[in-house]
């Protein structure tokens, strides 16, 4: 606790379960049974939601109460702007039974011992704390009891705990009060939780606890940090695909003013300087030969990712394959670009290496990987390097690689001083783990009854977990399929008797990886498109058609009252009205159903959005303005994604490098109106940021296919 000498942590552990263990568990039984035991675990894992599996458990390392009675909480996941810390604010606050303007939150450094062995990611923050988080708050509540029950001569079960104070009677005393002095810690058993009925501020709004620092504009970002001494440096990398350092020539940077060293590195090369501005222009003059292998082109990757190209696995199998077409079948071929994460803040990191020890802050969703890759490039042990999380400028998925932070660490070696090494926009966008372009082919045949008798869904991607930070390199080989890839990729209609999908995983020469809801934005595109095309070649409402085809219990009855929810707020209509359509989607990920509803029109020849009805079964939402908000972004950034965003190759380059000529969703783009509505289908919360993201695309597209009879099967959508 603070101000307090911690001379004895009790090590009892909560009762947290490992999901590491539980998937090691599950990759066996998979690779014993092969195929269809694959399959049953492909349908778990996209369900599952892992609990947390980090170290520091104790209640003691998480809560820090402070001598003027607040509560300091080390968060081991971090705030990009979602609102995960408010959210667990509520958790806290509930349990511990303080006021919400008590608690101040932060992301754990790696050196108070809670380091998250994965990673802020997946939507996976509140929904995988909710248990742990809730019991560590009991727990520290009935430590405080219990302290104060010592100094008060009063039994402990006779005190009550309210808004940081603790009482009988008239006798009353803070919890700073009746833990101060305390040299040796002996936590209770965790105690039963509450019923949620009795919580006072989960499942209601309140007001974001990180508000001020944004709203004055506080350094709490990773460009922001700062240190003693710190140098600056910039880095020259290739600018080719592939391109491998032939020779280099320092002589005229090392001469250029401000410049203190210039490092040499096996593909890179960095300029250490007294600033920026310094470090830049000595940077241009360092003169680099590169061996190009290759200059890829557009047309090479798109030859390469297609279905049928890579290794194949059949990721869904329910009764027969189609492999007939008769008068009612359909087949439709679709296709997603290269996209970036193009995130407001790039990466970067401040690095101090000096002794054998690293201190680095920087931006990152992965504060524990990232400890041990500095460790693993400096050769030292993992203890000797503190991570230092910052807010994250953007995250989405393009913090999980900080091999950034590995170079900072690198240069600072070399000099014995604080470096702060940060991309440049260029660099941002040319170093990028980019989102994979995407192949599908999604047939179907109706039966006589105007229902899809059968629906395949072959889709071609590159890497989206595999070889990522955060999955171990022999799942892919146990699981035989990429699972970010995957996600949304199966279909969900149980009612569909004969239902198919095949993943196509070909490994592409440039980095990709994560991307908000990785698969789920392609994959839904294209089977919701070709659902919608179906229900109009069977001449029925396409809302109707899909409640047809879902059955009435468990994941398929929540995602049924979501449909019916969007429809009935949206009220949705068939055919044009006006110059305006409506287009409807759905999917589920993660466990959590989403249907939209959108209102469009075409103007001067582009797709106009006008409004979105989305209709969310989050479970219980701890805090609704937050998800609302989560919605809201998830919405916007999918349709910038499927109307502008594009990465292409070009002379062996990824181009653009710049906002602008990479075209984003603008104001102008923004719907007039985004209508959210909540559906609470589970009585514990679950992931929130990535599953409004999946029916977006399909639900334009659809809208369009109204409008002006075209089916729109590229992203980005734009009218022929």
């Amino acid at each position: 606790m603070s101000e307090v000498k911690i001379e004895k942590v009790s090590r009892r552990k909560f009762l947290i379960r490992t999901g590491l263990g539980t998937l090691g568990v599950l990759a066996f039984g998979t690779y014993v049974s092969r195929n269809p035991m694959r399959r049953a675990v492909f349908e778990m894992v996209e369900m599952m939601i892992p609990p947390y599996s980090g170290t520091g458990t104790e209640a003691n390392l998480w809560f820090e109460i402070t001598q003027d009675n607040k509560v300091f909480f080390h968060s081991p996941k971090v705030e990009m702007g979602q609102g995960t810390f408010t959210g667990l604010a509520q958790i806290i606050a509930d349990e511990l039974d303080i006021s919400i303007e008590q608690i101040e939150v932060a992301a754990a450094q790696t050196d108070t011992g809670i380091i998250d062995s994965g990673s802020t990611g997946g939507s996976l923050s509140i929904a995988s704390l909710w248990q742990p988080l809730r019991e560590m708050a009991a727990t520290m509540r009935e430590f405080v009891k219990q302290e104060a029950a010592k100094k008060m001569g009063i039994a402990a079960s006779r005190l009550k705990t309210e808004n940081g104070l603790v009482s009988s009677g008239s006798k009353t005393m803070t919890y700073a009060e009746a833990i101060a002095n305390i040299s040796s810690w002996e936590l209770p058993d965790t105690p039963k939780l509450r019923p949620i009925k009795d919580y006072k501020l989960i499942g209601k709004p309140v007001k974001r606890v990180d508000l001020k620092a944004k709203v004055i504009g506080a350094p709490i970002f990773g460009m922001d940090a700062e240190m003693p001494d710190m140098l600056y440096a910039a880095v020259v990398r290739p600018e080719h695909i592939g391109a491998r350092l032939k020779s280099v020539d320092t002589s005229a940077a090392e001469s250029m003013p401000g410049v203190v060293k210039v490092v040499k590195n096996d593909n890179w090369v960095g300029v250490i300087a007294k600033s920026f501005s310094e470090a830049t222009a000595a940077k241009h003059a360092v003169k680099i030969d590169w061996n190009i292998p290759k200059k890829w082109t557009q047309k090479d990757i798109t030859d390469l990712l297609k279905v049928g190209n890579g290794a194949k696995m059949v990721t869904q199998k329910v009764g027969s394959a189609l492999n007939t077409y008769e008068e009612d079948g359909i087949s439709l071929e679709f296709s997603s670009p290269i996209g970036a994460h193009a995130q407001i803040e790039p990466n970067g990191a401040l690095a101090l290496v000096k002794d054998g020890k690293a201190i680095v802050k920087l931006s990152t969703q992965v504060i524990g990987i990232t400890q041990r890759q500095i460790a693993e490039a400096l050769e030292i042990d993992v203890e000797n390097v503190n991570i230092i999380g910052t807010f994250l400028g953007g995250g989405f998925g393009g913090r999980l690689n900080t091999l950034h932070a590995v170079v900072a660490a690198l240069l600072s070696k070399e000099v014995g001083q604080p470096v702060k090494y940060f991309f440049s926009r260029k660099e941002e966008f040319q170093n990028d783990n980019f989102r994979p372009p995407t192949h599908h082919i999604v047939k179907g045949k109706l039966n006589a009854n105007g229902m899809i008798d059968s629906l395949e869904h072959h889709y071609a991607s590159g890497d989206v977990a595999y070889g990522s930070v955060i999955l171990p390199e022999a799942l892919h080989t146990i699981l035989g399929t990429d699972v970010g890839a995957m996600r949304g990729g199966n279909i969900m209609y149980g009612k569909i008797p004969n239902r198919r999908a095949v993943q196509w995983h070909t490994s592409l020469p440039f980095a990709t990886s994560w991307w908000r809801s990785l698969g789920l934005l392609a994959n839904t595109f294209a089977i919701e498109s070709t659902i919608d095309e179906m229900a109009i070649k069977a001449g029925k409402n396409p809302v109707e058609f899909r409640l047809a085809m879902l059955n009435d219990e468990g994941y398929e009855g929540r995602t049924k009252k979501v449909i019916e929810t969007a429809a009935q707020k949206a009220n949705y209509i068939e055919g044009v009205s006006g110059d305006r359509a409506m287009g409807f989607a759905a999917s589920i990920d993660t466990g959590v159903p989403c249907a939209h509803v959108v209102e469009v029109s075409i103007q001067d020849g582009e797709i106009k959005v006008h409004k979105v009805t989305c209709v969310l079964d989050c479970g219980l939402a701890v805090n609704p303005d937050q998800v609302r908000a989560q919605c809201e972004g998830s919405i916007i950034m999918g349709m910038s994604a499927a109307m502008h965003e594009k990465m292409v190759i070009s002379d062996g380059k990824l181009v653009p490098t710049i906002y602008g000529p990479y075209r984003m969703a603008m104001m102008r783009h923004t719907p007039e109106e985004i209508d959210i509505h909540l559906v609470q289908g589970a009585d514990v919360p679950l992931p929130v940021g990535e599953p409004p993201l999946g029916p977006i695309a399909a639900a334009i597209g659809n809208a369009v296919r109204r409008l002006t009879g075209q089916r729109l099967t590229d992203l980005p959508m734009e009218l022929v």
